[in-house]
């Protein structure tokens, strides 16, 4: 059951953060709620007071051509993401992923900075951004900074957060021009068993990898890269099957080194490892694919 609580709608940053710091310990911040109410009414959480965000205007999604770098703002929904015509034409993988988060009622209710902040270990949308390198934009007591997408998520559901705090957007920088990147995952239930992501960016000849990327949620306390699985796959050649696979497996076998799940509803921990290597493959068979596409699309052209 739901126990009351007050609400309290600041229209600024500044007043956001001056609320939470009067309210302490008693306030939680309130953007999309499907994670926090359900945790209140479970009575895992128990806020006297609110702090809603969504009068601050933070929904805004846009793409910055200078720096290439797409700009999600804090309260924008999982849906707003899945079908932003800026997303879908240049970060096609983000909006697939997103289209699978969870069920439709979470996507258009459930906001991309309430998901990083709850720091859920089972997670689509940390472990794919983290295949770009984003960052959090971060409004506090002390004005605004900048984290890494790495250094935020500190633990389970535990964040680099400080007492006055709120999430002003999510910096996703362009992948290297003419990249691939695949994410997929596996899902009984409405949380990810496992997702792993792969990008590929070729060398100028298009004839090897030049940088691999790969990330993987759900095997730990937080999604991370496995700096280990990219070097397996940096320098393979596209064009030879037998010798990128031979790299694939490599990788996945990284990648599986660094996996360390527990036991749950979403999997045993020998079926999560074993889940882990096949989505590994997958994902940089995935990624291969699209540049071998790419690159004959040039060709016929």
């Amino acid at each position: 059951m739901l126990q009351p609580f007050r609400l309290h709608e600041p229209t600024t940053p500044e007043e956001a953060s001056r609320t939470l710091c009067d309210l302490g310990e008693d306030a939680g911040v309130y953007a999309g709620g499907t994670e926090l109410l359900l945790a209140m009414k479970q009575g895992l959480l128990r806020y006297p007071h609110l702090v809603n965000i969504k009068a601050i205007g933070l929904d805004r999604i846009a793409y910055d051509d200078v720096g290439r770098c797409l700009r999600i703002g804090a309260t924008a929904t999982h849906r707003n993401v899945e079908h932003s015509p800026i997303v879908r034409s240049r970060y096609p993988m983000i909006a697939e992923m997103e289209a699978r988060v969870a069920n439709v009622r979470v996507r258009a209710t459930g906001t991309v900075g309430g998901n990083l902040c709850f720091a859920e270990p089972h997670s689509d949308v940390a472990t794919a951004l983290l295949l770009h390198d984003a960052a959090v934009e971060i409004h506090g007591a002390e004005g605004r900074r900048r984290a890494p997408l790495g250094e935020f998520m500190v633990h389970a559901y535990t964040t680099c957060l400080r007492p006055g705090d709120i999430v002003l957007e999510v910096d996703v920088p362009a992948l290297p021009a003419g990249a691939g990147a695949c994410y997929q995952k596996v899902a009984f239930l409405e949380r990810p068993s496992v997702g792993v992501g792969t990008a590929l960016v070729p060398t100028p000849d298009g004839a090897s990898i030049a940088e691999a990327r790969v990330a993987v949620g759900c095997v730990g306390p937080t999604p991370f890269r496995v700096p280990e699985a990219e070097a397996a796959l940096r320098g393979a050649s596209l064009a030879e099957e037998a010798a990128f696979q031979t790299a694939a497996r490599d990788a996945a076998q990284a990648l599986l080194a660094r996996c360390d799940p527990t036991d749950d509803l979403y999997g045993s921990r020998a079926y999560k490892r074993h889940l882990a290597v096949v989505l590994a493959r997958r994902t940089a068979a995935g990624a291969r694919n699209q540049l071998l596409a790419a690159r004959q699309h040039r060709g016929g052209n």
